[in-house]
C-alpha cells in the first residue's frame, strides 16, 4: 500500500481503517454519501462502487494491481466517481449490492465491484478485477472503456438493465405467502447436512471450507431432541478437524476465516471477532455435551486470544486481524525448519515433530503455483492425533517459546474499530463460557464490555450505534446491532443474575421492535424505517458466516418471552417465523441458526425458577451448566438482594418463594411448572 502523502483523496477524514488505507491512492476516492452522488450527478458520470474491509486479502491485492496503479486510476478518475465502502461499516450496503452480485454474476465475494448510475441503480457487477483482462476476467482498463462507450452510447441499454434488476430486487423485497412450518424441517435440515458432511476431514463440502459453527450448534440441538448419535458424532469430528487443522493458530489461539483444501490444512489467515465468538459457543456447547476436555480447552484460548490481542484497554472488542504481514500472507504464523532448529533444542524439535506435521521442506505451498515454500503450518495430522506420547507440559512449553519469538515479528495490521453486533456475539459466547466453565475472570471481561457498549454506544435517547474507532463513536445502529447485543446481555444476565443487564436486554429489543418490525408482514428490517434509504428495504433471514439479524432476534424474543412472561415477544418471534416460512419450508438449510432458536420456541424449553441467594443456588447452577440443556433458561430470585428483585420484571415469579426457609427450584416445561424440588438429582431428572 501506498504510505506517502504524493496522492490524499476524500477519504483522508474516514474512521474506518479500510477507507484509510486508500486515502493515498491515486484514485479520487469519495466515502459513500450525497457529496459522491450529487458530484456524478454535476458531472453526468456513472459511479464505481468498491466494498471492501480491511483485513481481506483480495482487496489488498486489487488495490496493489489497481488502484495504486497511476494509469489505472487516471482511467477510473476520468470515468467514473469512485466510492469506497467498508462492509463492517456498512452491511446494509453491503448486503443490498451483494444481492445484486448474486443475481447478475451467481457468486460474490470481497472485494465487491458495482458500477451503477448516480441514483444508486446497478447495471454491473463483479469481485476483484485485475488491471489488465486475461483468461477470460476483463481487467479494469477494457472494463472502464467498455463502461464508458455505454455510458456515452447506449444508455438505454443501460435503464433496461437497472429496470429488470430494480425488478427482481423488489421481489425479494415482497411478502411471500405463509406456509405451516412443519417439525419435519429439522429433519431436512439434518438430512442436508449429512449429506454434505465430510467424514473423512470433518465440515462441509470441499475446498474451500469455513467453520460454518451455525451448523454445528444446530447439530447439537437436533441430536439433544432426536438422539441420532450420528449428529453428535459429525460435531465431534468437525471441531477435533478444525482444532488440530492449520486453519487453528496452535501458537496464539483463535481461528483463521476459512481452509483453501479440504484437509483444513492452508488457511486464508485472517482472524475475525465473529468466528471466535460462534466457535467459543461451538465448542463449550459440544464440552456440555460430552465433556471433552480438548473442546475446553479450545474454547478458553479463543477467550484468552480475544481477551490478550483484541480487547480495548474500555472494554471493547476489536474487529479482526489481517492476514498478511510485511506483504505477505500467512508470514507470521509459518515457521521454517531452520529457524526452529535455531530456537529450540533438540529434543524440543523432535517432540514438536512428533506432535506437528513439521518437515524440513516445509508443508505450506504457494496457493498459486502449488510449489514447496520451504515453510510449515503447525498442524496434526490423521497420525499425530494417535500419537499421545508426548507429555501435554512439553507441548505447551514449546508453544509458549514459539510464541515469544513470534511476538517479535511484525504483526499482522489490526482493524481496531469496535461494531457493537459483533461484540453483542462475543458478549453472549464470553458470558456463556464465565458460567460453564466458573470462571470469574470472564464474567468480569463481559460486564466490562455490556458497560462500554451501554455508555459510549448508546445514545442520550437510548439508541444503538454501530461503530466506535478512536474516540468517535458514529453510525446509527442497524438490526444486528440491537439482536445481537441484547443477546450478550441476556446470556450475561443468565451468568451474572444482576437485574441491569436483563432490563437493558428488554429497553434494547423494545426499541428494536418500534424501530426495525414490519408490523404489516412480520419480521425485521435490515434499516430502521427513518434511516437512509436505500433501493428497498431488506430483511435477512439467510445464515451466512454470521447469523442472520431475524435469527439473532428469534433467539431474544424467546428468551426475553420466557423470562418475563410477557407473551408479546412470543407473538413476535412467530411472525417472524411466518414471514419466511414459504422459504425456509424449501431451503431449511440456510436456516440452520433460526432453527436452532426455532427448536426453543417449538415447546422444547425449560423455565426454571431459583428462590435462594446466589451461594445457595451455586451447586444447582453448577450441575445444570455442566451438562447440555440448550433450551433452559434461569431465572433467580433472590430474597438476599431486594435491588435485584425479578419480580419487577416479571409476571410470574411473585407466587415462586423459598419453603421452609429453604431454597426451592420451580422447573417449568410448556407453561406448567412441577411442586419445588430442594436437590440437584431432582431437577436434572425433571429436566430430562
Amino acid at each position: 500500500m501506498i504510505n506517502d502523502d504524493t496522492y490524499t483523496n476524500h477519504l483522508i477524514d474516514e474512521s474506518s481503517p479500510y477507507l484509510l488505507q486508500h486515502a493515498h491512492n491515486p484514485v479520487n476516492w469519495y466515502a459513500w454519501g450525497e457529496t459522491a452522488f450529487n458530484k456524478a450527478k454535476q458531472v453526468n458520470k456513472p459511479i464505481f462502487l468498491s466494498i471492501g474491509y480491511s483485513t481481506c486479502h483480495w482487496c489488498h491485492v486489487m488495490e496493489k494491481e489497481v488502484f495504486e496503479d497511476k494509469e489505472a486510476a487516471a482511467l477510473l478518475n476520468d470515468i467514473f466517481i469512485s466510492i469506497k465502502v467498508d462492509r463492517e461499516e456498512r452491511p446494509d450496503i453491503d448486503k443490498l449490492y451483494m444481492t445484486v452480485s448474486q443475481m447478475l454474476t451467481r457468486s460474490g465475494g470481497w472485494p465487491l465491484t458495482i458500477i451503477m448510475t448516480p441514483d444508486k441503480k446497478p447495471f454491473y457487477a463483479a469481485t476483484y478485477i485485475p488491471k489488465q483482462s486475461s483468461y477470460g476476467r476483463p481487467g479494469i482498463m477494457d472494463l472502464a472503456k467498455t463502461i464508458r462507450d455505454l455510458w456515452k452510447k447506449d444508455k438505454e441499454k443501460i435503464t433496461e438493465i437497472t429496470d429488470q434488476i430494480m425488478s427482481e430486487l423488489e421481489k425479494t423485497a415482497i411478502s411471500q405467502d405463509k406456509t405451516k412450518v412443519s417439525h419435519l424441517i429439522f429433519d431436512e435440515a439434518y438430512e442436508h447436512l449429512r449429506a454434505a458432511y465430510d467424514s473423512a476431514n470433518g465440515g462441509f463440502g470441499t475446498a474451500p471450507k469455513f467453520p460454518q459453527p451455525h451448523n454445528l450448534l444446530f447439530l447439537l440441538k437436533y441430536w439433544k431432541r432426536t438422539h441420532t448419535t450420528e449428529a453428535l458424532t459429525i460435531v465431534e469430528k468437525t471441531l477435533t478437524s478444525i482444532r488440530n487443522g492449520g486453519i487453528y493458530d496452535h501458537v496464539g489461539g483463535g481461528f483463521h476465516r476459512y481452509s483453501t483444501d479440504a484437509e483444513w490444512l492452508v488457511p486464508h489467515f485472517e482472524k475475525m471477532l465473529y468466528d471466535q465468538a460462534l466457535l467459543v459457543l461451538a465448542y463449550t456447547e459440544a464440552y456440555q455435551a460430552t465433556g471433552n476436555e480438548i473442546f475446553k480447552q479450545t474454547a478458553r484460548e479463543i477467550i484468552n486470544y480475544i481477551s490478550r490481542d483484541m480487547t480495548d484497554t474500555r472494554g471493547g472488542f476489536y474487529t479482526a486481524e489481517d492476514a498478511d504481514s510485511e506483504k505477505q500472507e500467512g508470514k507470521f504464523y509459518l515457521w521454517t525448519y531452520h529457524e526452529l532448529e535455531q530456537v529450540l533444542t533438540g529434543e524440543e524439535l523432535s517432540i514438536l515433530k512428533n506432535y506437528f506435521a513439521i518437515t524440513r521442506e516445509g508443508n505450506y505451498r504457494d496457493e498459486a503455483t502449488q510449489r514447496a515454500t520451504h515453510q510449515n503450518i503447525l498442524y496434526r495430522t490423521k497420525a499425530d492425533e494417535d500419537d499421545s506420547s508426548s507429555p501435554d507440559s512439553d507441548i505447551a512449553k514449546i508453544k509458549a517459546t514459539l510464541f515469544r519469538i513470534r511476538e517479535k515479528r511484525v504483526h499482522p495490521d489490526k482493524d481496531d474499530k469496535i461494531l457493537t453486533d459483533w461484540n453483542g456475539l462475543m458478549l453472549a459466547a464470553v458470558s456463556v463460557a464465565a458460567r460453564v466453565y466458573h470462571d470469574d475472570t470472564y464474567l468480569e471481561m463481559a460486564e466490562k464490555n455490556a458497560h462500554f457498549i451501554m455508555k459510549i454506544l448508546t445514545t442520550e435517547s437510548g439508541s444503538l450505534l454501530h461503530r466506535y474507532r478512536k474516540g468517535e463513536p458514529g453510525i446509527p445502529g442497524f438490526l444486528d446491532d440491537y439482536a445481537f447485543f441484547s443477546w450478550g446481555l441476556v446470556e450475561l444476565y443468565q451468568t451474572s443474575f444482576k437485574t441491569e443487564y436483563l432490563r437493558a436486554a428488554i429497553t434494547f429489543t423494545d426499541r428494536m421492535i418500534k424501530l426495525f418490525h414490519d408490523d404489516n408482514n412480520g419480521g425485521f428490517y435490515i434499516n430502521p424505517e427513518e434511516g437512509e434509504k436505500l433501493l428497498i428495504q431488506q430483511k435477512e433471514y439467510f445464515d451466512n458466516a454470521i447469523p442472520a439479524g431475524n435469527s439473532i432476534v428469534l433467539l431474544v424474543l424467546h428468551k426475553l418471552a420466557r423470562i418475563t412472561g410477557n407473551s408479546d415477544y412470543e407473538n413476535h418471534a412467530r411472525r417472524l417465523i411466518e414471514s419466511t416460512s414459504s422459504t425456509m419450508n424449501t431451503y431449511p438449510f440456510y436456516f440452520t441458526q433460526l432453527l436452532y432458536a426455532f427448536d426453543s420456541l417449538s415447546g422444547r424449553s425449560f423455565e426454571i425458577v431459583m428462590t435462594g441467594t446466589q451461594d445457595e443456588m451455586s451447586p444447582f447452577l453448577k450441575a445444570l451448566n455442566e451438562s447440555y440443556h440448550p433450551n433452559t433458561i434461569v431465572v433467580l430470585k433472590n430474597p438476599a438482594n431486594p435491588e435485584e428483585n425479578i419480580d419487577n420484571l416479571t409476571t410470574y415469579t411473585k407466587n415462586y418463594n423459598r419453603r421452609d426457609e429453604k431454597p426451592a427450584i420451580y422447573v417449568c416445561k410448556n407453561f406448567t411448572c412441577s411442586l419445588p424440588v430442594h436437590n440437584i438429582k431432582d431437577m436434572m431428572e425433571l429436566l430430562e
